[in-house]
């Protein structure tokens, strides 16, 4: 009796749950940690001290969220680009394994997710979380049109500051601001080791960075920056009465940096991703600075 010819086995089709957590970096929680850092920093701040437990949870869920939906939309955004470049070319809607309308649709139902939960919040708060959703749609767009893309991703992502404090107070005054400006800095310096590493495809693709614009002061760039947002966090620090150990939670924070200048000094493209990923190192740091002085220097 013979046997009947079996077709060669099929790979399976990817599962469509995990793209969709492949789509939203859940597996890469880089870009969370460096959001909800200067969070922290504001809520702490504007708490003196261990906030509201149900603001805190929002708020750390609301950016979970916020974040995965920004993830969503930059790569719908993106799809046409992720391809051309080595790094990303696995990405789900770059790879075919995720529709574009998916994409948008993951967007929208995390957002209003977020949205849902920042309305058990005060209403300033609320207010102040559309300017969020605003700003998460442009970034993705934005280097197409101009070389500061950096600049939105940190308008973007520091926007949490003021969310914070507002939803920690009920009002918002100057501190709360120049909290906000260290946020900017810090993430146009960490984006711009970002695109550092992806440089040479942002060039040939006609995509726009600080990187590109810095040309070969980019280090120089960054450092100065760096500089910037230490003296920022110092003057805060200044103005909340902040103790020695937070302080001293700069100087660590000022040597991570020299660290990170060291790394780049060749700007080879994966010392310059290593020096980005270290980052989030320097916001749990300055945090653990802001905590210290309210546990034992207040």
């Amino acid at each position: 009796m013979h046997e009947t010819a079996q077709p060669p086995p099929q790979s399976a089709p990817p599962h469509r749950l995990l793209e969709y957590a492949r789509l939203i970096r859940l597996h890469r929680p880089i870009g969370t940690y460096l959001l909800v850092w200067p969070m922290l920093w504001s809520l702490w701040w504007a708490a003196q001290g261990l906030p509201n437990l149900k603001i805190l949870v929002v708020l750390l869920l609301g950016a979970v969220l916020m974040r995965s939906a920004g993830c969503a939309i930059n790569d719908f955004a993106d799809r046409n680009l992720d391809g051309q470049v080595a790094r990303t070319r696995d990405r789900p809607l770059a790879a075919g394994t995720i529709k574009p309308w998916e994409a948008v649709l993951v967007f929208l139902v995390l957002s209003s997710l977020a949205f849902a939960l920042v309305l058990t919040l005060n209403t300033l708060t609320v207010w102040l979380s559309l300017g969020g959703v605003l700003l998460a749609l442009v970034y993705p767009f934005s280097k197409r049109y101009t070389h500061l893309p950096q600049l939105v991703l940190g308008a973007a992502f520091g926007w949490a500051v003021p969310m914070a404090w507002a939803a920690q107070t009920g009002e918002l005054g100057r501190l709360p601001w120049l909290v906000y400006i260290a946020a900017v800095l810090w993430a146009v310096i960490y984006d711009t080791l970002y695109a550092m590493a992806d440089r040479e495809d942002d060039v040939r693709m006609g995509a726009k960075s600080t990187a590109i614009l810095f040309g070969d002061a980019d280090r120089l760039a960054v450092g100065i920056l760096q500089i910037l947002l230490l003296l920022t966090l110092f003057l805060i620090g200044i103005n909340t009465g902040m103790s020695g150990y937070y302080y001293v939670a700069l100087l660590v924070g000022a040597a991570l940096f020299d660290h990170h200048q060291w790394m780049i000094r060749e700007r080879e493209s994966q010392a310059c991703f290593d020096a980005f990923l270290h980052n989030s190192w320097f916001g749990m740091i300055v945090f653990f600075g802001i905590v210290l002085h309210y546990l034992l220097g207040a």
